[in-house]
């Protein structure tokens, strides 16, 4: 079997990394529970690695009701402690809290735009971004800028970018990542 080439930044020793680089990483995401889902997990990724989060997803799945959005806005102060004592997820006060909160402000931009999608892909007219080797942008900046007018936490520009990144609106695969469509 010949080997493929993959961005640099995938641990080639990690098969949940290499599965999510190849079937999800940069692929146009339109659906608003993997949105949601994408969004949460990216806010906890926040001052550690990406591979960090992904190790843990499924125990986040369970931890979060499979990212029910509708029953997360409901979480009260019983279930942040239980979610603070759970070892197997990111145990960050206030990331737990942020969830909860932005859950709430999804649900609203979903009111306002009838999709978090619609609001998400109107940034770029629909349309895919190509660029590589770079942790914010303009448009992440716009996006985190009125995600946080909106009340969202934990959404900066370089969070948002990677973001954007992991649902496909902006895709950075490598030239030489046999993903890489731009120049096809």
């Amino acid at each position: 079997m010949i080997n493929k080439h993959r961005c640099k930044w995938v641990n080639l020793n990690n098969p949940l990394y290499i599965a999510y680089h190849d079937t999800e990483w940069g692929k146009p995401v339109f659906d608003d529970h993997r949105l949601f889902e994408m969004l949460i997990l990216e806010s906890f990724q926040a001052g550690l690695s990406w591979e960090c989060v992904l190790n843990k997803r499924e125990d986040f799945k369970k931890a979060f009701d499979n990212f029910e959005i509708n029953k997360i806005v409901h979480y009260d102060d019983n279930k942040i402690t239980e979610l603070l004592r759970n070892d197997k997820i990111i145990r960050n006060n206030l990331k737990i809290k942020a969830a909860i909160n932005n859950a709430k402000i999804f649900k609203e931009i979903q009111k306002e735009f009838k999709t978090f999608s619609d609001y998400l892909w109107k940034w770029t007219n629909n349309q895919i971004i190509y660029e590589t080797k770079k942790t914010s942008s303009p448009l992440s900046d716009a996006i985190s800028k009125d995600l946080k007018k909106r009340g969202m936490k934990f959404v900066g520009t370089t969070i948002i970018y990677s973001y954007l990144q992991a649902v496909g609106v902006i895709n950075s695969h490598e030239k030489d990542c046999f993903l890489n469509t731009q120049n096809r």
